[in-house]
């Protein structure tokens, strides 16, 4: 028999679980701070007021190349100096950027937190927007694409999750 204990032996559980109520204020706290990007989606398309805005901190050139219909634009760089003039403080605000390698969205929910705002950061950015197969705004108009089988289950707008 090996004589290193079965947690040891595996990346996994090197560093035991944390306990269930540990667990649960870090899930449920990560949940207060992130926003699914289907749960988003069908806050949007209810047809009715979803209770929030959505916010575009990206560039010009990438708002142009493509964004969630609806969302303001607000470049994280000018956060400080205009986002009293397109956000109602009372109205709590969903960041995005390009996708999950960026924390671009996560930067601009910082910022806005620091003016006082409340705020999520959508999970995945634009980039998992257009994979679901949501449709987007560009210069040209609206467009959509198929969802990516990797990021949406075939034939249903929701995961089970």
């Amino acid at each position: 028999m090996n004589s290193v204990p079965a947690t040891a032996a595996h990346p996994v559980l090197r560093v035991p679980p944390a306990s269930p109520a540990a667990a649960a204020a870090y899930f449920g706290a990560s949940l207060a701070f992130h926003a699914d990007v289907s749960d988003v989606a069908a806050a949007l398309d209810s047809h009715g007021d979803p209770g929030f805005v959505v916010l575009d901190s990206r560039s010009t050139a990438s708002w142009d190349q493509g964004h969630v219909p609806g969302a303001v634009h607000l470049p994280t760089a000018l956060i400080a100096e205009q986002g009293a003039a397109l956000l109602d403080p009372a109205v709590p605000v969903v960041t995005y950027c390009w996708g999950p390698g960026c924390n671009g969205g996560a930067r601009a929910a910082l910022a806005l937190a620091e003016l006082g705002y409340q705020v999520k950061e959508m999970l995945g950015g634009f980039e998992y927007w257009v994979r679901e197969g949501f449709e987007f705004e560009t210069w040209r108009g609206r467009e959509q694409r198929a969802a990516d089988p990797l990021t949406a289950p075939a034939g249903s707008e929701d995961c089970g999750c």
